[in-house]
């Protein structure tokens, strides 16, 4: 049993690094297809193809959905939900690495989100990495030369949002793959986006769509790989790894996506942006490392309860 329970983590945790790559890689992909799709219209037949899916995929799966599950999918799809409009939104408005930086603050979030909201401990390590990672925010996201605040961009803004829907999304997730079967949470979980978003859409923006090459081939790689395989490997993989070793590996994002913008655009970060970063990944490094040294074993194989 013990051998068995260590394969399924070491297999949750390598699954979790692959879906990490996948997401990080496609910030650039999604970059280009917003050039001709609005972002919000964009999210919707994307998720709404994903639902689709997962529904013919999971069929048996919901036959028997009781009340209690659909509503601990319907809470984590919100989240989801929210994380992703703000995400695209502020896509148009900042980089692709900006972008997935800033996101990354999800992972410095679960934990104080844990203790805020789940009376969860939270040692001096955790408040030090939080402390290093929103300086580093602050030197990634407001522009030198004395603009000071006021020279945050809406992109950085409306990005910061969909870094506390992401947390919530991985904890909420955590909780409930622990009580309801994962792959009906999951199904739930993608149905509940895109009914969102095929309903906001149209109220937040102007739809716009270009079938052209980019966006379809932009759509097929989103709905598959990132959203159907992405958020099963996800909903199984938290059933064996708590919230913030998920959001520890979840940190790497960033930087696959800093690599496949240099890569294919040639972007690169200035000296106060890469020390910004870089403070980033440190306070999620000390925040989820050394932060986790002094904790208890039971407490952390329990957090997710």
């Amino acid at each position: 049993m013990e051998r068995l329970s260590l394969s399924r983590s070491l297999k949750a945790h390598v699954l979790l690094v692959f879906i990490t790559f996948v997401w990080g890689s496609t910030f650039v992909l999604v970059k280009n297809a917003l050039l001709e799709a609005a972002p919000l219209t964009f999210n919707a037949v994307r998720f709404t193809t994903a639902a689709i899916i997962l529904a013919v995929i999971f069929r048996r799966h919901l036959a028997n959905l009781n009340r209690q599950t659909l509503f601990a999918g319907i809470r984590v799809g919100f989240c989801l939900c929210a994380g992703y409009q703000f995400q695209n939104l502020g896509l148009r408005l900042t980089t692709p690495s900006k972008s997935a930086f800033l996101t990354g603050i999800a992972v410095v979030l679960v934990p104080v989100f844990l203790a805020v909201f789940w009376r969860r401990r939270v040692n001096g390590w955790t408040l030090a990495g939080v402390a290093a990672a929103f300086f580093g925010l602050y030197l990634l996201a407001v522009p030198g030369g004395g603009g000071g605040l006021g020279g945050i961009n809406l992109g950085d803004l409306l990005t910061l949002g969909c870094a506390v829907s992401f947390a919530f999304q991985i904890i909420v997730l955590g909780r409930a793959t622990q009580k309801h079967a994962f792959a009906q949470i999951v199904v739930v979980e993608i149905a509940t986006c895109a009914v969102v978003m095929l309903v906001s859409a149209p109220l937040l923006e102007p739809v716009r769509i270009v079938w052209s090459a980019t966006v379809l081939w932009a759509l097929g790689i989103t709905s598959l790989v990132s959203t159907c395989i992405g958020f099963v490997v996800q909903g199984w993989a938290q059933q064996f790894t708590p919230p913030t070793h998920t959001a520890l590996i979840f940190s790497v994002e960033p930087v696959f996506a800093w690599v496949t913008s240099y890569v294919l655009l040639g972007e690169r970060l200035g000296l106060r942006a890469a020390i910004g970063a870089g403070l980033i990944l440190a306070g999620v490094l000390i925040s989820e490392l050394l932060g986790q040294v002094r904790q208890p074993e039971a407490e952390l194989v329990n957090e997710v309860r």
